[in-house]
């Protein structure tokens, strides 16, 4: 799956249902998607937050991009909005880790983002950059996810349940690969305010689940 900035709870349902979880940074950037931006609850509505990037651009591999955010505005929103929060404290320890990180290339920052969180979480995928892959590059779209399945000796493939528009399950069992789209449950958590907003980013989950609700959440997907 491509690097995005602390995404929503489906993603890393993805990564805890893997034994190997593959960074595609080795792909063209994606302008106007959530690589670079998310949801928090402020004021108990959504609010999209954003990083800054420099050269971000759908003509440059996400490896090519660095991140140019000194994530200080980013942090004080963070303050504002979730001071009260149950586990703001130890939310905040990791993104101060998080942001810290001298490697400022966008795959390999994304990545080290996702390993601090689900070092947090007790999660063991292994984590790999699919530039460091010895695969073809010249394939494109399914062709190139199953030339990696290979690579890694993988039987079974799971994408995100937005998937099933890009990937046919029998394409890749003609391959002797299994592929499962995983879909979130509907789920809830107290927010501290009256209506309960989905989706938001795990940032919102954290400092409201904490490490043993984060992980109970992990759990709330179906494979179809």
């Amino acid at each position: 799956m491509q690097p995005y900035f602390m995404p929503y709870i489906g993603y890393w349902q993805l990564m805890a249902a893997a034994d190997v979880y593959v960074v595609y940074d080795d792909v063209n950037y994606i302008k106007g998607g959530w690589v670079a931006r998310n949801r928090i609850l402020m004021g108990g509505k959504p609010y999209t937050f954003t990083i800054t990037l420099n050269g971000a651009s759908p003509y440059k591999l996400f490896k090519e991009i660095t991140i140019r955010d000194d994530f200080k505005k980013f942090m004080r929103t963070l303050n504002c909005c979730y001071a009260h929060a149950p586990y703001y404290k130890e939310t905040m320890a990791l993104l101060e880790d998080i942001c810290s990180y001298q490697e400022r290339s966008l795959g390999v920052f994304m990545r080290h983002s996702f390993q601090v969180i689900l070092d947090y979480l007790g999660v063991k995928t292994k984590l790999l950059l699919s530039s460091e892959l010895k695969k073809n590059s010249s394939l494109k779209g399914g062709e190139k996810v199953k030339d990696i399945c290979r690579e890694l000796a993988a039987d079974i493939y799971l994408n995100a349940i937005g998937g099933q528009g890009l990937y046919d399950k029998s394409d890749f069992q003609r391959e002797g690969i299994i592929l499962n789209f995983l879909q979130t449950n509907d789920y809830c958590y107290d927010q501290g305010s009256e209506l309960f907003v989905k989706d938001l980013s795990i940032i919102d989950v954290l400092m409201h689940n904490g490490k043993e609700g984060t992980q109970k959440l992990l759990k709330e997907y179906t494979l179809v």
